[in-house]
């Protein structure tokens, strides 16, 4: 009976690690989505540097958030902070490769800029 009593409470006591386990990575993407709306708020009315930085935010929340990076590589793009960009995007595909908005994004970003880098009598 004993060994049956002390196998529940081992039952129990993971259980509550893993729902508060869950729990916080919720709470760690709502955080970091209120992070991202604010972000768009803020890249609406032409303030990047702030957008940039609640973005910069909410992947520190949430390292997997697909969105969060492909706003980056948006942010980092129009600030003219290309390497940046490509390495947001590039994350951002990594996490969710089947997102046809984060490809349509990479991918014009990559035309306008590999073609701007090729030397001038290659264009």
């Amino acid at each position: 009976m004993k060994s049956s009593r002390s196998f529940a409470v081992v039952l129990l006591a993971a259980a509550a690690v893993a729902g508060a386990g869950t729990s916080v990575l919720a709470d760690a993407r709502s955080d970091a989505r209120e992070q991202v709306d604010f972000g768009i708020n803020v890249a609406q009315r032409g303030l990047w540097r702030e957008a940039i930085y609640r973005w910069e935010k909410a992947v520190e929340l949430d390292p997997n958030y697909a969105a969060a990076f492909n706003d980056l590589g948006i942010a980092y793009e129009h600030e003219g902070q290309l390497e940046k960009a490509r390495k947001a995007y590039e994350k951002a595909l990594a996490l969710d490769p089947n997102n046809t908005n984060i490809r349509q994004n990479y991918d014009l970003f990559k035309e306008i800029n590999d073609r701007a880098a090729q030397p001038k009598d290659k264009q």
